[in-house]
C-alpha cells in the first residue's frame, strides 16, 4: 500500500491540516513560535511516528506469539539537537504482561526493527518538485 500525506496551510499563521487517507489532524507551531499551538509540531509528529511503529511491531509479534502482553508503551523524545535538528532520539519502552525476561528482551529486539525507526536511522532520500497550481 502505498503511503501518502497531505499538508494544506492557508490563512492561519502555521496551523497546518494534515491529511492521512480518510484522516485528517492539525499541526502547529507553539504560540512562543508564532503559532497557535492547534495541534503538535511537525517534530513531534516524527516522534509520535516512531513510537507508534515501535509499539504496532512489537505488539504484532507478541500477538502472533501468543505471549500476554497486557500493555506496550514507548516514549520518544529528542535527545539532541542541533538548531532545529534533530541529532538523537532516545525511546523508553516498557512492556507489560506475564513475560519471561528473555521475552521481553525478545520483544525489545522487534520492536527495535520497526519501519520507521529503521528509515530515520538509514536516512531517506526525499525528492520535492514545485507542482503547478
Amino acid at each position: 500500500m502505498p503511503h501518502q500525506a497531505k499538508a494544506t496551510i492557508a490563512d492561519q499563521p502555521f496551523t497546518t491540516t494534515v491529511t492521512i487517507d480518510h484522516h485528517q489532524l492539525l499541526a502547529d507551531e507553539p504560540t512562543e513560535l508564532g503559532g497557535k499551538d492547534q495541534g503538535p509540531t511537525p517534530t513531534s509528529l516524527l516522534l509520535a511516528s516512531i513510537a507508534t511503529c515501535k509499539v504496532i511491531t512489537a505488539k504484532m509479534y507478541a500477538t502472533r506469539k501468543g505471549w500476554p502482553v497486557e500493555r506496550i508503551d514507548a516514549t520518544a523524545r529528542a535527545a539532541d539537537t542541533t538548531g532545529h535538528l534533530i541529532t538523537r532520539i532516545e525511546v523508553d519502552l516498557t512492556v507489560v504482561g506475564n513475560l519471561t525476561p528473555e521475552q521481553r528482551q525478545r520483544i525489545f529486539e522487534i520492536a527495535e526493527k520497526c519501519p520507521v525507526q529503521k528509515a530515520v536511522a538509514e536516512g531517506i532520500i526525499v525528492d520535492s518538485a514545485l507542482a503547478a497550481h
